[in-house]
C-alpha cells in the first residue's frame, strides 16, 4: 500500500449548481463555507428543536484536514461575528466531523438565529467563517396557533376553487413579517396583490389525516403602513380528488373541500408584535378556477375574474362569510425541504396546425410541468389543451399511452386537458394554479377562429428544486445523453415525494424510487425530499409492519405489489441516505418501521424464502422467479436492519438479524444455486446479476457466477433481457466482478433493446418499457429504469462511498477503463466538497485527473490484469491500492 498526497495549484473549487450540471469556480481564500441547517441555506420556519447543522470546508493544500471546530448561535448577528455565542458555544472540539447537532439552550418560536463555525486544521492552520448563517423558528409546537381552520363549505362536489380574503390596516412602520400557512389541500397566498414566493403546488403531499404540512414566508416587503389586505386561494390537490382512476384517490378516508389556517405575525420596529388570523372575520367567494384536478388539469374561466380581489380596495360586500372546519389532522409540521417551482422556461421549438381549429405545438423534450398561453378572442372562445408525449401520424396529440387508467364518470374533465374560456379583453393568459402534466406535445383546440404563432405558448418544467451536485462527460454522446435523459426523469418524478410517471399515475410507487435512489443522491442533493418521504413511510405502514406500495396512499396498495422487493424502501433508502451523507438520524427514525418490516415477512416465511412481492416489473422477455428476487430483497432488508443494529449498539437485535439475514441467504442458495455450475434458476440475467449485486452469492463462486453473467449477456448480444430488478444489478454485478467492459457493451447499445436505443429514436426521459411499440405500460417518462444514471459514478468514474466512514469522509475511487471508450469525467459534490475523477487514454496509457476534497481521503484501486503500476509524478506502485488524501493528483496508468 502506497499513501500519496498532491496537490497542483491554490485555486479553491467552489460548486455552484446550475440547471443539471454543476461549475467550477476559483477562489482565492480559504474558509468554511456552505453552512446550512437541516441542509438547507438559511431556511425558516424551522419547527426541530435540535437542528443539524453542517458546513464544508475550502483549502486545495497538501492533506487539507479538519483538526477542530467551534459553532456558535445567537440571535444577535453581530455578537456571533465578534465570536459570541450566547445560545450555544460548543467551544474548540478536537474533530473532523462536519456535521453537528444543537445542544445549546432550548429554541424559541419565531426567533431567527445566527450561527458560524470557526474550524483548525493541521499545522494550526485556521479556517475563518466566509458567511455567518442563519435560519429561523416557526412555531415549535401545536400551542402556537392562533388562526381557525377555515373553508367556504364542506361540499367535495363542489368544482370552482374558493376564494378568501381579508383587508386589515397597520398603524406603524414594521420591522419583519411573516406569513405561516397550514393547509388541507393547495394553495396560493396573495398581499396587497402580489403573489407571495416562487414555489408551485404547496404544501407538498402527505397523508393528510396524519401529518399536515405547513408553510412560512417571510412577507415584510409585500406589506405597508396603512391599509393592507391578504388573499388565499385554495386548490384541490390530492386532499379533495374529484378525479376517478383505479386507485380511488376520490375515496380517501381524509377527502374534504379544501381548509387552511393562517397567522400573519408582524413585529413592528417598536418591538410590538400583532398577529392576523384566519377566522370568521374573513371572507369568501367562488373563483374563476372552476375545475382543478392535479391527476388531470385545470379549467379556468376568465369572465368570472374579480380583478383586485386580494387588494385593499376592493368591495367585498357581495362574498360570503367562511366557515368553521376542523384541522385535517393534530400532526402540524413545518416543510422543511427544497420546494416544487418552475425551475426551466422552455420555449416551443415548432408549431403545426392540423386545421383550421388546432394548432400543435412542440417543446422539443418530455418534461413534468405545465404550459403557459397567451392569446387573444372573443369573449366566450373556448380553448382545449390537450398535453401528451406522443403525436398520430395525423398530427394530432396521442393520449393512447397514458390515460390507460384513468376511469372518467363523464365528458368533463378530459385527460390533461385544461380549458380556457377567454373573457375577450385583449391579449390573455392563462397557467394552471394546482396541476402538473407529463408532456412534449400541447394541442390546442378553440370553438371560434383565434390565431397563435409558435411564442404564444411556453412550457415550464416543474419539479422539487433539488440542487444538482453531479455531472458527468465523455467521449461517447449517446452515453451522455442516456445521462442528461436519466436526469430529466428523474426530476420529472419528483414532487415533494418520488414518483413513477408524472402523467398516468403520479404515484409514489416505491420500487421505482428504490431502485433509483442512487442515481438520485449521486445528481442531486435530495435529502430533505427523502427524508419527509420516509415520514410518509411511516404514517402509511401498519401496525403488524406491512406498507402499501404506493406512498402516500388513500388505501390503494396494501393488497397488491407490496412486496419486499418494491416496499424495501423503508431499509433501503434511509440505509443510503446514511451512506451518502453520513447522517444517521433518517435510519434512527426508521429503526423500529425497519424492524416490523423484516419480523412481519419472517412471520410469514419462517424458512427464510418468501414469495411476497411483484417480480420483475416489465422485463425483455424472460421471467424470473418472484420467490428468488424477492427473497434477495428480505435478505438485504435483514442485512441492513443488523447494520443499523450494530450502529445504534443494539447487540441483541444485530446477533439477531444478523443471523437471520444468514439464514435467508443459505435458503436462498439452497434452492436457487447449483455449485457446480455457478448457475442460478435458470441462469437469466436477473436470476444471476441480483444475488451478485446484493452479496448472495457465496464467495467461493462469485468468480464463477459472474463468469456465467457475462457469458449469458453475451450470448443475448450484449443486450439487456432485464425488467426492474434486473436493470439495478445488471450493469453493477458485471463491473464489480470483472467485466467492465461488458457493462459498457450494454450501456452503449444502440439497438434494441437498450437505454441507447431509446435515445436514438428521439427519446430525452426514460422510458416505461424497452419496446418503443408497446400497447400498455409505454409512458414515455419513467425513472423506474433509471439505476445508469448511478453506474456512470461508480463504475466508469469509480466513486463509491466508505460505509465504514460514511458520507465520503472516505471513499472508494475506483474507475474502470472500458474499452470502446477514450474519455470520461465525472464530479461530484459530495458532503465534504468536490470530488472529481477524468480519465483519458494515451496510447498504452492512462491519464487519470482526480480531486479528493479537503477534510476528507479515499482508497485508489486500478485494474491490475490491465494495468501493472499506477504513477503520480516520480512515484510509482505497484500494489493493490493507492491512498489519496485531500487535494488534486494526476495519475497514469500503464
Amino acid at each position: 500500500m502506497l499513501f500519496i498526497s498532491h496537490f497542483s495549484c491554490r485555486a479553491i473549487l467552489t460548486i455552484l449548481t446550475m440547471g443539471c450540471g454543476i461549475a467550477v469556480h476559483a477562489q482565492s481564500d480559504i474558509g468554511s463555507y456552505d453552512l446550512r441547517c437541516e441542509y438547507l441555506v438559511n431556511p425558516m420556519g424551522i419547527d426541530v428543536e435540535a437542528p443539524r447543522l453542517t458546513w464544508k470546508i475550502s483549502d486545495t493544500s497538501q492533506g487539507a484536514k479538519q483538526t477542530a471546530y467551534r459553532v456558535l448561535v445567537g440571535t444577535d448577528s453581530m455578537a456571533v461575528a465578534q465570536g459570541k455565542g450566547e445560545n450555544w458555544d460548543t467551544g474548540e472540539v478536537p474533530s473532523d466531523a462536519n456535521l453537528v447537532v444543537y445542544k445549546g439552550t432550548p429554541l424559541k418560536p419565531f426567533t431567527r438565529y445566527f450561527w458560524k463555525v470557526e474550524s483548525k486544521g493541521v499545522e494550526g492552520k485556521t479556517y475563518q467563517p466566509r458567511e455567518i448563517a442563519a435560519f429561523e423558528t416557526g412555531m415549535m409546537g401545536m400551542e402556537n396557533w392562533q388562526g381557525a381552520w377555515i373553508s367556504d363549505n364542506s361540499d367535495v362536489d363542489l368544482k370552482p376553487a374558493p376564494y378568501f380574503r381579508k383587508a386589515f390596516e397597520m398603524p406603524k412602520k414594521i420591522k419583519s413579517a411573516r406569513a405561516y400557512i397550514a393547509v388541507g389541500g393547495l394553495y396560493e397566498l396573495y398581499i396587497n396583490g402580489e403573489k407571495v414566493g416562487n414555489h408551485r403546488l404547496d404544501p407538498v403531499y402527505t397523508r393528510y389525516d396524519r401529518r399536515t404540512i405547513y408553510i412560512t414566508h417571510d412577507v415584510t416587503s409585500y406589506l405597508a403602513e396603512g391599509n393592507n389586505a391578504i388573499g388565499v386561494l385554495l386548490g384541490n390537490g390530492w386532499y379533495n380528488h374529484q378525479s376517478t382512476a383505479v386507485w380511488n384517490f376520490h375515496k380517501a378516508p381524509w377527502r374534504n373541500r379544501p381548509v387552511f389556517c393562517l397567522d400573519l405575525r408582524i413585529t413592528y420596529e417598536d418591538g410590538t408584535v400583532k398577529t392576523i388570523t384566519s377566522g370568521k372575520d374573513w371572507k369568501t367567494s367562488l373563483s374563476p378556477v372552476i375545475f382543478n384536478s392535479i391527476y388531470t388539469a385545470e379549467h379556468y374561466d376568465a369572465r368570472l375574474e374579480q380583478p383586485g380581489w386580494n387588494t385593499a380596495g376592493f368591495a367585498d360586500s357581495a362574498w360570503k362569510e367562511v366557515y368553521y372546519r376542523s384541522a385535517p389532522s393534530r400532526h402540524i409540521v413545518a416543510q422543511a425541504m427544497h420546494p416544487i417551482r418552475n425551475v426551466l422556461e422552455i420555449p416551443a421549438i415548432s408549431m403545426s396546425k392540423p386545421n383550421d381549429s388546432t394548432y400543435v405545438f412542440d417543446l422539443g423534450r418530455n418534461i413534468s410541468g405545465v404550459s403557459r398561453i397567451r392569446v387573444r378572442g372573443e369573449a366566450g372562445t373556448v380553448l382545449r389543451l390537450k398535453h401528451g408525449e406522443r403525436l398520430y401520424d395525423n398530427g394530432h396529440v396521442d393520449l393512447s399511452n397514458i390515460d390507460y387508467h384513468y376511469r372518467p364518470t363523464d365528458d368533463s374533465d378530459p385527460f390533461q386537458t385544461d380549458i380556457l374560456i377567454l373573457k375577450g379583453q385583449g391579449e390573455e393568459e392563462f397557467m394552471p394554479h394546482f396541476n402538473y402534466k407529463g408532456f412534449q406535445y400541447v394541442e390546442v383546440t378553440s370553438s371560434k377562429p383565434i390565431t397563435l404563432a409558435k411564442e404564444s405558448l411556453t412550457g415550464y418544467f416543474m419539479h422539487s428544486d433539488v440542487p444538482a451536485i453531479g455531472k458527468i462527460a465523455s467521449s461517447n454522446p449517446v452515453l451522455d445523453k442516456i445521462w442528461w435523459a436519466t436526469n430529466n426523469a428523474y426530476l420529472s418524478n419528483l414532487f415533494g415525494y418520488p414518483t413513477d410517471c408524472p402523467q398516468r399515475e403520479k404515484n409514489g410507487w416505491t420500487g421505482d424510487a428504490h431502485i433509483a435512489i442512487e442515481t438520485g443522491l449521486y445528481n442531486f442533493d435530495g435529502i430533505t425530499v427523502y427524508e419527509k418521504w420516509l415520514a410518509d413511510h411511516r404514517d402509511e405502514q401498519q401496525p403488524n409492519g406491512v406498507l402499501p406500495a404506493i406512498i402516500p396512499t388513500g388505501g390503494w396498495g396494501y393488497e397488491w405489489a407490496n412486496g419486499p422487493d418494491w416496499t424495501s424502501t423503508i431499509a433501503i433508502i434511509p440505509w443510503n441516505i446514511y451512506r451518502f451523507y453520513g447522517d444517521s438520524k433518517l435510519l434512527a427514525d426508521c429503526y423500529d418501521n425497519i424492524k416490523r418490516y423484516v419480523d412481519y415477512i419472517e412471520s410469514i416465511s419462517p424458512e427464510g424464502l418468501t414469495t411476497w412481492g411483484l417480480g420483475d416489473w416489465v422485463p425483455v422477455k424472460s421471467k424470473s422467479p418472484v420467490e428468488l428476487t424477492s427473497s434477495v430483497y428480505y435478505y438485504t432488508d435483514a442485512l441492513i436492519l443488523a447494520k443499523a443494529a450494530k450502529l445504534f449498539g443494539k447487540q441483541g437485535d444485530y446477533e439477531k438479524y444478523t443471523a437471520l439475514s444468514a439464514k435467508i441467504k443459505d435458503a436462498i442458495n439452497a434452492k436457487y444455486l447449483n455449485r457446480e455450475t455457478g448457475i442460478y434458476s435458470k441462469g437469466l440475467q436477473t436470476e444471476l446479476s441480483v444475488p451478485l449485486y446484493w452479496g448472495v452469492v457465496p464467495d467461493e463462486l462469485v468468480s464463477k457466477v459472474a463468469t456465467n453473467l457475462a457469458k449469458r449477456v453475451e450470448a443475448d448480444g450484449f443486450h439487456l433481457d432485464v425488467g426492474l430488478l434486473g436493470t439495478k444489478a445488471i450493469l453493477n454485478a458485471l463491473s464489480e466482478n470483472g467485466y467492465a467492459d461488458v457493462a459498457y457493451k450494454v450501456a452503449a447499445q444502440e439497438t434494441y433493446p437498450s437505454w441507447g436505443w431509446w435515445i436514438v429514436n428521439g427519446a430525452t426521459t426514460l422510458y416505461e418499457n424497452w419496446r418503443i411499440d408497446a400497447k400498455r405500460d409505454i409512458s414515455l417518462n419513467h425513472i423506474m429504469f433509471g439505476e445508469i444514471g448511478a453506474w456512470y459514478y461508480k463504475a466508469l468514474g469509480g466513486i463509491q462511498p466508505d460505509e465504514a466512514q460514511p458520507g465520503f469522509k472516505h471513499f472508494i475511487l475506483e474507475p474502470h477503463i472500458v474499452e470502446g471508450l477514450e474519455q470520461f469525467d465525472v464530479s461530484f459534490n459530495g458532503p465534504y466538497g468536490a470530488i472529481r475523477s477524468s480519465w483519458q487514454k494515451t496510447g498504452k496509457r492512462v491519464k487519470l485527473s482526480v480531486t479528493v476534497p479537503p477534510n476528507s481521503q479515499c482508497t485508489f484501486r486500478w485494474d491490475r490484469d490491465k494495468w501493472a503500476k499506477a504513477s503520480i509524478g516520480k512515484q510509482a506502485s505497484q500494489g493493490e491500492t493507492i491512498e489519496l488524501a485531500a487535494g488534486h493528483h494526476e495519475i497514469v496508468l500503464q
